[in-house]
């Protein structure tokens, strides 16, 4: 049960904008809520937690989940049950939080009733933001078909996307997601990897369409979240509004000049892409799918570097589907190639809360803000494999002041 009032004692506190350990601070939680941080004592609380100057940090967040996605297969995952896939996605929540992530944004496939059930405490996992499922055009990255079955697409359960085609239709479906509760609207702007009928370097939608999805997302005062990969397609979405890239990995100076810009961010899901080339095949993935994967990797870790040396806005996310869910973590390893401890740390914290629109409320300790926080028996700014091993390094997990493992 969650303490009305909880006290985290002598925590070393990680200050997530500056990149620094402050040192020593009381943390006072009332409802959730972090009331009060103190070098000194503070009054009595419900419960106190003596944390023994263990590095104390906030939660931690990943901008690019599919919690529903328990098989790589997706147009296996349109078979399946709803109440199936709920409790394969309650599995995978679960993960996550003993993981340290305290919020994840799903980019397809998560509805309300996941949310809402993490939320009153029936599912275990991080606070979940949702899209509902994908836009995606005929032919594109979320229409399931392959090129032989000719069943009539369903618009609005069709796995993790619903299809639709024309100004009129794209308004429809995004304003029919964000109905159902939906915290952004996702499009498909271009080819995928695990989708059967489009190449990678495709491009999706017209600029009409791209243009009606950004007016309806910042009419419900919510953004638009493209899938893209190469420069041409990451192009024409940020020209339009478009206010997170989701992948890029084949994008070019063009595309991080227009991030710059626009003040836009990059979600690069660089996990994701060795998981499926080591695992794929045994995963779910087919072999066309297969092919695809090659095309992106070695590209990636190229024009990421490139967007971090020029200081675009990089948001922690992975994209792991299927059993490579375990792989989440990997993340801060592979980008540790180009960018530094607190540049990572920045990333899945402060400012993913400037691209999810909670500043003030997950991502640092500050006063007012959830009580979303981690303890570590080590410093990750200077070595980030600390977030790496939660096994090892992560003492407890705390979730809007409720203790979900402490092992203190």
């Amino acid at each position: 049960m969650k303490p009305t009032s909880l006290i985290l004692k002598n925590a070393n506190l990680l200050d997530t904008r500056a990149g620094n350990i402050v040192g020593k601070r009381n943390i006072r939680i009332e409802d959730g809520i972090i009331s009060e941080i103190s070098a000194g004592s503070t009054k009595p609380a419900d419960e106190t937690l003596d944390v023994d100057g263990k590095v104390v940090m906030p939660g931690l967040c990943d901008a690019h989940v599919h919690v529903v996605a328990a098989t790589a297969s997706f147009p296996d995952l349109i078979t399946w049950s709803p109440s199936y896939v709920a409790a394969r996605s309650g599995q995978i929540l679960s993960g996550m939080l003993m993981r340290g992530f305290t919020t994840v944004r799903d980019c397809g496939g998560a509805d309300y009733g996941l949310a809402k059930s993490v939320e009153e405490g029936y599912l275990i996992g991080p606070r979940l933001l949702f899209c509902g499922h994908a836009i995606s055009q005929t032919g594109g990255h979320g229409d399931m078909r392959g090129p032989g079955e000719n069943w009539e697409e369903c618009t609005c359960c069709a796995g993790l996307g619903r299809v639709v085609d024309g100004v009129p239709e794209v308004r429809r479906g995004c304003r029919d997601e964000l109905r159902k509760g939906a915290h952004f609207i996702k499009i498909m702007a271009s080819g995928g990897v695990s989708s059967p009928t489009d190449r990678i370097g495709n491009t999706q939608f017209s600029m009409d369409e791209i243009r009606a999805a950004v007016e309806e997302a910042e009419a419900a005062e919510t953004y638009v979240a493209a899938h893209v990969y190469t420069a041409r397609a990451a192009n024409r979405a940020l020209e339009c509004g478009v206010r997170s890239l989701e992948h890029g990995n084949l994008i070019d100076d063009s595309t991080i000049d227009l991030l710059l810009e626009k003040e836009a961010f990059l979600v690069p899901t660089m996990s994701t892409h060795e998981a499926l080339r080591r695992e794929g095949l045994k995963n779910g993935l087919s072999e066309d799918m297969y092919k695809k994967v090659h095309e992106v990797v070695e590209a990636g870790h190229r024009t990421h570097s490139r967007a971090s040396d020029r200081g675009v806005k990089m948001v922690f996310g992975t994209d792991l589907l299927g059993a490579m869910h375990e792989h989440q973590l990997t993340e801060f390893e592979i980008r540790s190639a180009f960018q530094s401890p607190a540049e990572l740390i920045r990333s899945a914290t402060v400012t993913a809360a400037e691209l999810f629109q909670m500043e003030g409320q997950i991502g640092e300790i500050i006063e007012g803000a959830f009580a979303d926080l981690i303890v570590l028996d080590g410093n990750p700014l200077t070595d980030i494999g600390v977030l790496q091993a939660p096994d090892r390094y992560l003492k407890a997990v705390i979730k809007q002041g409720e203790i979900f493992k402490s092992a203190l």
